[in-house]
């Protein structure tokens, strides 16, 4: 073994960052970053575009989805595999709360969250009983849109779970050598 020389200058940009940053570690990747833009953008368009009002557990799905979508940006900038696993299980978990969702909608379980709407404070009473007379009543437990019989909640439940279970097997298979 040779001495370690504590002058010796490492190349940063040539040294490995992952040590398996191979085909199906990209593909794991790249499903990693598509599910959450795809289902946030399909999510964003029913609201902005098809005019859906999005509940409180569907803001909890977006909220997992933005997590995934930031670690698996990260995963992009610093290829690790912990990064995507982690983006693999931010994904998982809006599915679960999907399927929490989507068995919500059909009175499987009651609904786990409050529903509620916010109104600014400040105002006069007339002011806010007219806001919220206006406001859309949104409840998690009925499915403002479906298509073949599923909801949003379940259409994500069903993407997310797939995809964390594609992303779970790409990271966790090695090939034969």
């Amino acid at each position: 073994m040779a001495a370690l020389d504590l002058h010796e200058r490492v190349d940063v940009r040539r040294a490995p960052v992952d040590r398996d940053v191979g085909p199906r570690f990209r593909a794991a990747r790249r499903i990693a970053l598509l599910v959450p833009a795809t289902l946030l953008a399909g999510a964003w368009g029913s609201q902005l575009i098809g005019g859906l009002v999005p509940c409180e557990m569907c803001h909890w799905q977006r909220w997992a989805h933005y997590a995934a979508l930031v670690l698996a940006a990260l995963a992009f900038a610093l290829p690790r595999r912990a990064l995507v696993a982690l983006a693999g299980v931010a994904i998982a978990v809006s599915g679960v709360i999907g399927v929490i969702h989507a068995g919500a909608e059909w009175h499987w379980w009651t609904d786990v969250s409050a529903c509620t709407s916010t109104v600014a404070r400040g105002l006069s009473a007339d002011e806010m009983l007219r806001r919220i007379m206006a406001a859309p009543v949104v409840r998690c437990d009925a499915a403002q849109w479906r298509l073949g019989g599923v909801s949003l909640a379940g259409w994500n439940a069903l993407f997310s779970l797939g995809g964390a279970a594609a992303i779970g097997l790409l990271l966790t298979r090695r090939t034969a050598r």
